[in-house]
């Protein structure tokens, strides 16, 4: 996939193939094509995958699911990856892989640590998914120049890095990123976890946490008040008690991003409320039902502050949409 500097998506899946031809046409595709492994299946289970890349400045991420079987990437083909190295986090299901002679897996939310140039092989026991990082070497290096310590074992699912990570490669698949600026954003962040993930210490850790801690942290946390936004009792402490942190530490992270916790709730439940003003699939709601699903239990409080973001009441949006949802009939 190309790097433009936004985020690039593309999915292939074997439903798409010939179902005659499906194991051939994946072996073949994915895995001589693209992902440098040869591929074994186990046991008689109809064989399946798919997968959806996401491409992003410096990183790429691989994220699907797979019904038993074993990759594995030998030393010809192993050297075609030689910048890179891999980190690949298992979502659900069992799975094991080996380099070295080691188990490099220690079950779901653990994550292997794939180093380049050398035979590995990686293997869903079971039905399972997963999501695979392919890293740039010499920008992991400058990162945690002891990165290689990291080869070998596995990454516990406990690492604060990891699941951070994790929870930013689910917010990379929810959104669009079409700002290159964004992209390279995101990216950086990304990097400093992994970095952090496989060992970054001193001062390397110290400013990755500076880079990347704090902003996937913040990020994670605007994504869960984002699916939250119509909890009128949303609150820094219930958003503490899913991150496990202190309400203070929630406050202090959006200060350092310029805002705070209730300006950007408030600001998003506007947003909310907006959107389904304007959409005909919410036609059917009634201003005081958009008020409640946008998270506002005092209707009166919900006209004042919307006047006073968009310069109209509720009610006037609402006309206005009416008229353009008639012409678009017409």
């Amino acid at each position: 996939m190309q790097d433009t500097g936004s985020l690039q998506r593309a999915r292939i899946s074997t439903d798409a193939f010939p179902e005659a031809r499906r194991l051939q046409m994946w072996r073949e595709v994915y895995g001589r094509g693209l992902a440098a492994v040869d591929i074994e299946p186990i046991g008689d289970t109809p064989f399946h995958a798919e997968v959806t890349f996401s491409q992003l400045p410096g990183i790429s991420i691989a994220a699907g699911s797979r019904s038993p079987a074993h990759y594995r990437a030998s030393r010809e083909l192993a050297a075609r990856a030689k910048d890179f190295m891999v980190i690949s986090v298992l979502r659900a299901g069992r799975a094991s892989a080996t380099q070295f002679g080691k188990e490099l897996i220690a079950g779901v939310g653990s994550a292997s640590v794939i180093a380049p140039l050398d035979p590995s092989t990686s293997t869903m026991l079971t039905e399972g998914s997963f999501v695979t990082l392919l890293l740039p070497l010499p920008t992991i290096a400058r990162r945690a120049p002891h990165y290689t310590q990291a080869f070998g074992r596995p990454i516990p699912s406990s690492n604060t890095a990891l699941h951070l990570l994790n929870r930013y490669v689910d917010v990379v698949a929810d959104t669009s990123v079409t700002d290159p600026a964004i992209a390279r954003s995101v990216s950086e962040h990304m990097l400093d976890l992994a970095a952090l993930a496989l060992g970054a210490h001193g001062d390397y850790a110290e400013l990755a946490r500076m880079r990347g801690g704090t902003a996937a942290r913040l990020t994670a946390i605007k994504s869960d008040i984002l699916q939250a936004l119509g909890d009128s009792e949303l609150s820094t402490e219930a958003i503490a008690i899913r991150h496990g942190i202190s309400p203070r530490y929630v406050r202090k992270l959006f200060e350092q991003d310029g805002s705070s916790f209730s300006t950007f709730v408030l600001a998003e439940r506007l947003a909310k409320a907006h959107r389904m003003l304007t959409d005909r699939h919410f036609g059917h709601l009634n201003i005081a039902q958009i008020a409640h699903e946008s998270g506002f239990s005092d209707v009166s409080y919900f006209n004042r502050t919307f006047r006073r973001q968009f310069g109209s009441r509720p009610s006037d949006f609402r006309e206005a949409a009416k008229c353009v949802w008639r012409e678009q009939q017409d």
